[in-house]
């Protein structure tokens, strides 16, 4: 489905603003020089200073972090990654291959990378991030996913997909945590980040309340994609994956929308019936 050319998409945080940035020219046109050369030393002398008065504090236990990180190594060793898995949908399996139920029928979508398995401690982590608004933990994770992502992602994609919310909810919620998880997982494998060319056009039902055969109708013709978006591999980020209904209606809106190949990045891998 292709969204009118005069509707407004927007998926961003209430922080976000319409208004471009300003860009050399503008900076010089006020009297400024702006030198990119010196940009990494002060960012480097930022960070230092930021160390320096914030320490990291570990965001499970109360340690102090590691590797600049809200995370210790005890609480990092702790985490569920993911192993051995189906590499379409990304369900967990014995032994590495593709399940039978994507044997079966295929997705929209090629392959799913999943950092996590959705079980303690990171499933505790999503939930503050998503009900409580802590957004601090969406850089965290975003981090933590783009480092496997870049391990397992042989063919980086061209631009990167948040799954959107309905206005209502973004209303409600006040950020999405698909975007929010996204945006650091951009800037570090420098991946362009096209959260204003999808959206979800109805308002639904949240997935995780209806049970697995109800969650197929309820997302159906969700999304939307904006006129003139071109991209030939996307990515698509969100947070918690479970029957994978969500982000196949989306892949399929986006394959309708021209894109050749559709890759799904979730912070964690959920068995059904979670």
């Amino acid at each position: 489905m292709m969204m009118p050319a005069d509707q407004r998409i927007d998926g961003s945080s209430y922080l976000a603003t319409d208004r471009p940035m300003p860009k050399d020219a503008d900076y010089n046109r006020l009297g400024f020089s702006v030198n990119r050369s010196l940009l990494p030393k002060v960012n480097g002398w930022f960070e230092c200073a930021q160390n320096w008065w914030f320490p990291p504090v570990c965001v499970l236990c109360g340690d102090d972090g590691e590797e600049r990180r809200d995370l210790c190594r005890g609480c990092a060793d702790d985490l569920p990654f993911v192993k051995v898995v189906c590499v379409q949908c990304g369900a967990p399996l014995p032994m590495p291959g593709t399940c039978g139920h994507c044997q079966r029928r295929a997705p929209a979508f090629d392959r799913t990378v999943a950092a996590f398995h959705y079980a303690s401690p990171l499933d505790a982590l999503i939930k503050r991030l998503k009900f409580n608004g802590e957004l601090s933990l969406a850089r965290l994770l975003g981090e933590l996913m783009a480092e496997r992502f870049g391990e397992f992602e042989t063919d980086s994609p061209d631009v990167i997909v948040p799954v959107p919310l309905h206005v209502q909810r973004l209303k409600e919620r006040g950020f999405n945590q698909a975007l929010e998880l996204a945006r650091p997982i951009a800037e570090r494998l420098g991946v362009p980040l096209a959260w204003r060319h999808v959206a979800r056009i109805r308002a639904t039902d949240p997935q995780a309340d209806l049970p697995a055969k109800l969650r197929y109708r309820n997302i159906k013709g969700a999304f939307a994609v904006a006129p003139g978006f071109a991209a030939r591999h996307v990515a698509i980020v969100d947070d918690v994956m479970t029957t994978g209904y969500t982000v196949n209606e989306l892949a399929a809106t986006l394959r309708r929308a021209g894109v050749a190949t559709v890759s799904v990045w979730v912070c964690a891998r959920a068995a059904l019936g979670r």
